[in-house]
């Protein structure tokens, strides 16, 4: 079977052929570069306008086909700019008609994600998926590609492109800010916004063009931006690591292109012992073999669109694609001797302390970060965690005795809490006949657990269900390295928000009730009926919220 393949989210318009067999036949393109000022979406439509037909026939004379050899055509239903989309989806209805051949409409984050794994062999990758519209984790679970983590305001891509257009360098940014960064090896510090697996880049763009405003050289605050937010978008991919315990790293998006990137993701990989994997340059950015191939996996397994429903989706979400072709395969690390766990920010091995069992959270240098920014947020993170654990057991919530800091070391020796990660309960459930009323008590009381953090102004930061432990009858809060003292109902609302990402992620099954649950228990905060309102609000902001167009 062959599939035609049309894209067209953005800027770039892309045509490719793949055949069932996932051979990519063909795979061309054209990109709208503006002579000033960003991408307009009705710009973006009128070049996929002028370009569809020259290139789907520049993909047919390129794989030795004719018109009439296409058996299926598939197109980005989206997410995108809405104009765009819509050119798009009238060519490949268009298309269809006259061919009298069905039609598949895909999503284009997954296409990404797919194509890489096919010109690279990874199987059950975590992907970093980062270009001009987009910026995600996403990994495989419970039959649908989750999204562990995403900007919460502008993409990566965007970042880069409005920063050099403020500072005067042009579009595109990012390779551009790249040369730049190259002359450079002077650090200035800018904000480092990390929240659980999510992150935000207003504030960083903000602050670097201000530098470079207030006289700062260009190739300084180039090389800052660059070393700050890569090693943001690093550091969450390797909580996602961590959190589902996956063993492959998948970078992909235009962003890809990015030496420094992945150079620091490759690092990072290596250092948890995971393969990482690239496609070619060609299928890293927007490319219609991608859109091609989603096409096939979808027909193969029966998800044939009807003309009537291709519809685009502006702001279409990863995880509202059901996956029939994917399974999990999760490979157990096997770990150093003394060592317990590895995680994203620090390794815990056991020791003894005054002849106790103890556990030892050490963080250890991280080689994809410059010595300078590591340095600081290690010292940063090991005292704000001994901080936070001391005042959260104030508030009335069970954490870990803290028996002495090495700040040398930046390390923390603290009680071995002897339970059960609340992540392994919550598979455990899963499986469970009728898992809702342990569910209920569970969450109700991690709802309680976080208000009063929330009432002592205390935000964790980083909840996840891998950071908590159940002794006989008692939540235990560990891993307070992101956390801080905010009474702002903004922050409680994300601290909230990224607990609740995080169990949809890989305990779907039991989400819903969970966080129910979890708002029950909470119902004792303070600010409980301004937080709820705010969570609803930040998840309102997201980039990807369903959004159906004709």
């Amino acid at each position: 079977m062959i599939c035609i393949g049309i894209e067209g989210t953005a800027e770039k318009t892309g045509v490719g052929i793949v055949d069932s067999d996932g051979k990519i036949l063909a795979s061309v393109g054209k990109a709208l570069i503006p002579e000033s000022g960003g991408i307009h979406p009705r710009e973006a439509a009128e070049h996929h306008a002028a370009n569809i037909v020259p290139l789907i026939k520049k993909t047919l004379e390129e794989s030795g086909l004719y018109l009439n050899d296409i058996d299926l055509v598939a197109f980005s239903k989206g997410p995108g700019l809405g104009p765009a989309l819509r050119t798009v989806a009238t060519a490949s209805r268009s298309l269809s008609l006259m061919l009298n051949k069905p039609i598949v409409g895909v999503n284009h984050c997954i296409g990404h994600v797919e194509i890489g794994k096919l010109t690279t062999g990874a199987l059950d990758p975590v992907t970093l998926y980062v270009s001009g519209g987009n910026t995600q984790i996403i990994a495989f679970d419970s039959g649908r590609y989750r999204v562990f983590g995403e900007t919460l305001d502008i993409a990566m891509g965007n970042c880069l492109d409005q920063f050099s257009r403020s500072v005067g360098l042009g579009h595109p940014g990012g390779p551009k800010v790249e040369e730049m960064a190259k002359k450079s090896d002077k650090y200035i510090k800018l904000p480092y916004t990390v929240k659980g697996m999510d992150l935000s880049f207003s504030g960083l763009l903000t602050a670097a063009i201000r530098k470079y405003e207030s006289g700062e050289s260009l190739a300084d605050v180039c090389y800052s931006l660059q070393e700050t937010a890569f090693s943001m978008l690093v550091e969450v991919t390797e909580r996602a690591i961590s959190h589902t315990k996956k063993r492959e790293v998948l970078l992909c998006g235009g962003v890809a292109a990015n030496s420094r990137l992945r150079e620091m993701l490759a690092v990072m990989s290596e250092e948890h012992y995971v393969d990482f994997f690239m496609p070619p340059m060609k299928y890293c950015g927007d490319n219609g073999a991608m859109i091609a191939w989603m096409g096939q996996l979808m027909y193969k397994h029966g998800l044939v669109t009807d003309i009537s429903d291709t519809g685009v989706i502006q702001k279409y979400r990863t995880d509202e694609v059901n996956v029939p072709w994917m399974k999990s395969s999760k490979i157990s690390l096997k770990l150093p001797p003394a060592m317990v766990e590895k995680g994203a920010e620090a390794n815990i091995y056991s020791g003894r302390w005054m002849d106790q069992e103890v556990l030892i959270k050490k963080r250890i240098p991280k080689s994809y970060r410059i010595e300078v920014l590591d340095d600081h947020l290690r010292k940063k993170r090991t005292k704000k965690e001994a901080k936070l654990l001391g005042e959260a057991k104030r508030c009335g919530v069970k954490t870990p005795i803290i028996y002495d800091i090495d700040k040398d070391e930046n390390s923390i020796i603290m009680e071995n809490v002897e339970g059960i990660i609340i992540k392994k309960i919550f598979e455990d459930l899963e499986c469970s006949v009728n898992p809702d009323i342990l569910v209920k008590k569970l969450c109700e009381k991690i709802g309680t657990n976080i208000a009063n953090l929330h009432n002592c102004n205390i935000i964790h930061g980083d909840l996840t269900s891998s950071n908590m432990i159940l002794q006989n009858n008692d939540v235990y809060f560990i891993d307070f390295g992101l956390g801080m003292i905010s009474d702002l109902v903004e922050d409680k609302g994300v601290d909230l928000l990224v607990f609740k990402k995080a169990i949809s992620g890989i305990h779907h099954k039991i989400a819903d009730e969970c966080f129910k649950s979890i708002l029950k228990g909470y119902n004792s905060a303070d600010d409980y009926e301004k937080v709820v309102i705010k969570v609803k609000d930040i998840e309102g902001r997201g980039r990807y919220k369903s959004n159906l167009e004709s």
